[in-house]
């Protein structure tokens, strides 16, 4: 648990619809252990001693709201919806408010699987090294689907790849962004605002703030700290299955009965 001073936010992007998962339920609301996946990404927040819990809302977001009504959490709403550097952007005025402060977490809340050791290692690596921005990755037996880590020879973080624009050296590569980061928040917001639109997608990466950071000679950090069981996709109901298995056999650390998860 970090000191009060020096404790994290985070910012959990729970805006999408999820059209796969044949239902009209925004995804993050999908059960896993009983109860909608977004609050297993807020207990491992809190454990991890955040401070400010900011939550992306978007489609259904009255739906999403209700699922964290337990929770003292902030909400920003992405409307219409155009990526997930824009989704972070929307939450800014919080932040301005606040001073820009610290370190913010930026999470997916599809990732009912994340662990506070995973969040614990990541800020003390991103901290350790003062960086702008640390970014945990996962190694893969099968990285189909994922933006591969694309290192220097000196093992250093270039860029992340994604599998459409591989080489095929690249497509070799088993190690991925399985979209668990922390920042400098005044870093994040300022490079937020030089991301600009895919002209493919039409959408604003937060990935592409890496890539400038680096640009400026600032420091990212990359570890590899996420187990691949935790990087599961939940895109169809068979995943939605798969993930719940797993987390209701893990021990209840983490879970509803989280002391202080929600007050």
């Amino acid at each position: 648990m970090t000191s009060q001073a020096s404790q994290p936010s985070a910012i959990i992007l729970a805006a999408g619809k999820g059209t796969r998962m044949k239902s009209d339920l925004p995804k993050v609301v999908h059960p896993v252990g009983g109860r909608p996946m977004v609050c297993a990404v807020v207990d491992a927040c809190l454990a991890a001693g955040c401070k400010r819990i900011v939550a992306i809302v978007g489609y259904k977001q009255e739906q999403v709201r209700e699922a964290l009504k337990d929770y003292d959490i902030e909400f920003a709403v992405q409307e219409p919806q155009y990526g997930t550097g824009h989704a972070v952007q929307c939450s800014e005025e919080i932040f301005r408010a606040a001073g820009y402060p610290g370190d913010t977490f930026v999470l997916c809340g599809d990732g009912p699987l994340i662990r506070l050791a995973t969040l614990e290692n990541v800020l003390k690596r991103h901290r350790e090294k003062h960086a702008s921005a640390t970014l945990a990755t996962a190694v893969l037996d099968d990285a189909t689907g994922y933006g591969r880590i694309w290192r220097g020879t000196d093992g250093r973080f270039k860029a992340i790849v994604e599998q459409k624009n591989c080489t095929p050296e690249q497509l070799a590569i088993r190690e991925v962004n399985p979209s668990y980061y922390c920042f400098n928040t005044a870093d994040l917001f300022r490079s937020l605002k030089s991301v600009t639109r895919n002209p493919v997608s039409g959408e604003y990466y937060l990935t592409d703030t890496l890539s400038l950071l680096l640009n400026e000679g600032r420091t990212v950090e990359v570890i590899e700290a996420v187990p691949p069981e935790d990087v599961l996709s939940i895109n169809t109901l068979e995943d939605l299955a798969k993930v719940d298995a797993i987390y209701r056999s893990r021990p209840a650390i983490g879970k509803a009965n989280l002391t202080g998860a929600a007050r």
